[in-house]
C-alpha cells in the first residue's frame, strides 16, 4: 500500500507538495481551512468584479527552473496568457512630479540619464548590476547529498552574481543608493521614497528589475484565483484528496514522530508523514506547541522583521478606464486613510489590462496601503465596522483625485483588512508574505525540518525572507523530494 502524507494548508506550498506527492506514488490529503484553495494566492468576486489579493507578477513566466516548476504544477499551460508590462510603476509625489520605473533596463537607463546626466556613472553601475541580477534563481530547500549537488550547480550558474552578494548582500536600498554616489535631488528623492525608507534588501531590488528586463516576471491573465484552481485541478487529477473548510488544531506526535493530525471538529487523520504548509508560526508554536525549536527558528520568529500588513480597497467601476501604468504609487506624506498614516504612501492598480477581472466595459481598480498590525489587533467589532467605513470614504476621495468624476461610476467597494487576511488564512500578525527581506536576513533561510521530530517537514513562505509564490511552490516540491530520498526512491517531477 502507498504511504500516506497529510499536508496542512492548501496554499501554493501545500498544493505543490500534494502534486509531487501524487506524482511519486504517495497517497496524500490536503487539509485547508478556507473554502477555496490558494491561501494568500486568492481573489473574490462581488457583483461580477474579481478582486485579486496576490498576483501582480511572477518570476519564471518565460524560462528557467521556475518555469519548469510552473509547468509541472499546471500554473502555466497552453491556455495561459502572459503579459509583460513595459512600465512597472509610475510614482507621484502629489506635487506634479512623476517618476517612471521601466521594465526594460536599457530604456530605464536612458530615462534616468535624461533626469540626472550628472549621475551617469552611478546610474550605469546600478543598471549593470540589475542585468546581472536576473541570473539569480531560488534553489529550494532540498536536503541530502543530491540537494547539495543541485545547489552547487545552481551556484556555478550564478557565479557572476557573487561579487554583488559580497558587496551588497548586507546592504539595504538606502545604503546601496548612497554607495552609487547619486547626487541628483529628484532621482535620490524618488528612489529613497520608493525603496530606501524601509530596511529593504538592495539585492532583492536589483534582482527584481533584472527579472523584468529578461521578460521572465510577467503577469498571468486571470490572476490569483485561476492560478490556484489550476494547481488544485492538477492535484485532483492525479488522485489527491483536497479537503476544504476544515482546520488542523494539533499535530499528533508519538515517540517524537509525526503520525497524524487532529482537526478542530475532533476528527483524527493518521499518516506516515506530515507536511506543515500552513502559517509557520501557527504550525510550530500552536499545532506543535513550540516543543521542537531550533536556534534559527527562535531567532527568526523573535527578531526578524515581518511584512507590514496591508489594507486593500477594491473598486468595481462601471466604466472602461484604460491606463499605461499598471501600478501607480503615491507619496502621501502627512495623509491618512482611516486610522493609518500613509508612511509609505499607497499604490493604485488598474486591472484594465486583464479582461477577466470585470464585465465588459467595466474596470477593477485596487488601492493598497500598509497598515501596522498594532492598529488592528485589538479592534472590537463596532470600532472595526466604523473604521472600514472611514476607509471607504478616504480611499474614494483619493481615487477621485486621480480619476476626476469616478465616484459616480463606482458599483461596489470592498475593504479587506489585516484581520480579513488572518480570518481566512491564519497568517501571523497579518504578515501576508512572512518575513520581510532585509539586508540582515535575505541570504538566510530556515530548515524545513525541526530538531528531534521525525517524519515532519515544513513548507511555505515562512522558510524564506521575502516569501512569495516561487519559494513557496519550490518548498512543497523539496519536501516531497526529501521524503523520496528517505524512502530511497527516485523523485519524479513530470
Amino acid at each position: 500500500m502507498s504511504k500516506k502524507i497529510i499536508i496542512i494548508g492548501g496554499g501554493v506550498a501545500g498544493l505543490s507538495a500534494g502534486i509531487y506527492a501524487q506524482k511519486n506514488g504517495y497517497d496524500s490529503e490536503i487539509i485547508e481551512m478556507h473554502k477555496v484553495p490558494g491561501g494568500q494566492c486568492t481573489a473574490w468576486v462581488k457583483k461580477g468584479y474579481r478582486f485579486d489579493y496576490c498576483l501582480h507578477w511572477l518570476v519564471g513566466t518565460r524560462k528557467g527552473q521556475l518555469n519548469n516548476l510552473w509547468k509541472e504544477t499546471n500554473v502555466i499551460n497552453d491556455d495561459t496568457t502572459i503579459v509583460d508590462h513595459d512600465i512597472f510603476a509610475r510614482i507621484s509625489d502629489g506635487q506634479g512630479e512623476d517618476f517612471i520605473i521601466y521594465t526594460n533596463i536599457d530604456r530605464w537607463e536612458e530615462y534616468l540619464l535624461k533626469i540626472a546626466p550628472e549621475d551617469a556613472k552611478g546610474i550605469k553601475k546600478m543598471c549593470n548590476d540589475m542585468r546581472k541580477g536576473a541570473l539569480y534563481e531560488p534553489t529550494g530547500n532540498d536536503g541530502g547529498f543530491w540537494g547539495m549537488i543541485k545547489k552547487y550547480k545552481a551556484l556555478l550558474k550564478m557565479a557572476p552574481l557573487l561579487p554583488l552578494f559580497i558587496r551588497y548582500g548586507k546592504k539595504n536600498c538606502r545604503a546601496y543608493f548612497s554607495k552609487l554616489n547619486l547626487t541628483n535631488q529628484r532621482l535620490t528623492y524618488f528612489l529613497n521614497k520608493s525603496y530606501g525608507q524601509r530596511d529593504f534588501s538592495a539585492i532583492a531590488f536589483i534582482m527584481m528589475l533584472g527579472w523584468f528586463n529578461q521578460r521572465n516576471a510577467g503577469y498571468i491573465i486571470g490572476g490569483s484565483l485561476p492560478f490556484a484552481k489550476r494547481m488544485a485541478e492538477k492535484y485532483r487529477s492525479l488522485g489527491g484528496k483536497l479537503t476544504l473548510g476544515k482546520k488542523v488544531e494539533k499535530i499528533i506526535v508519538e515517540n517524537n514522530m509525526a503520525v497524524g493530525v487532529i482537526l478542530t471538529d475532533g476528527t483524527i487523520l493518521k499518516g506516515d508523514y506530515v507536511i506543515g504548509a500552513a502559517d509557520g508560526h501557527a504550525t510550530i508554536f500552536n499545532m506543535l506547541e513550540g516543543k521542537y525549536l531550533s536556534k534559527e527558528i527562535k531567532e527568526a520568529y523573535g527578531t526578524w522583521k515581518l511584512f507590514t500588513p496591508i489594507v486593500q480597497v477594491s473598486f468595481g467601476i462601471n466604466a472602461e478606464i484604460k491606463t499605461e501604468y499598471p501600478i501607480q504609487s503615491f507619496i502621501a506624506e502627512g495623509k491618512n486613510i482611516g486610522f493609518t498614516e500613509l508612511m509609505h504612501g499607497c499604490s493604485v492598480m488598474n486591472y484594465s489590462y486583464d479582461p477577466t477581472m470585470a464585465p465588459e466595459g467595466k474596470t477593477v481598480i485596487v488601492l493598497r496601503y500598509e497598515s501596522p498590525w498594532e492598529i488592528w489587533k485589538d479592534l472590537k467589532e463596532e470600532a472595526y465596522r466604523a473604521e472600514k467605513e472611514r476607509i471607504k470614504t478616504d480611499a474614494t476621495a483619493l481615487l477621485e483625485s486621480e480619476y476626476p468624476g469616478i465616484t459616480n461610476k463606482i458599483d461596489v467597494i470592498d475593504v479587506a483588512t489585516p484581520l480579513t487576511n488572518v480570518r481566512y488564512t491564519g497568517v501571523w500578525k497579518g504578515a501576508y508574505e512572512g518575513f520581510s527581506p532585509t539586508a540582515e536576513n535575505l541570504t538566510k533561510q530556515l530548515k524545513n525540518t525541526l530538531p528531534g521530530l521525525k517524519n515532519f517537514y515544513l513548507a511555505g513562505q515562512w522558510l524564506f525572507p521575502g516569501g512569495g509564490l516561487p519559494p513557496s511552490a519550490l518548498s512543497g516540491k523539496s519536501a516531497i523530494r526529501q521524503i523520496c530520498q528517505t524512502e530511497k526512491k527516485s523523485f519524479m517531477a513530470m
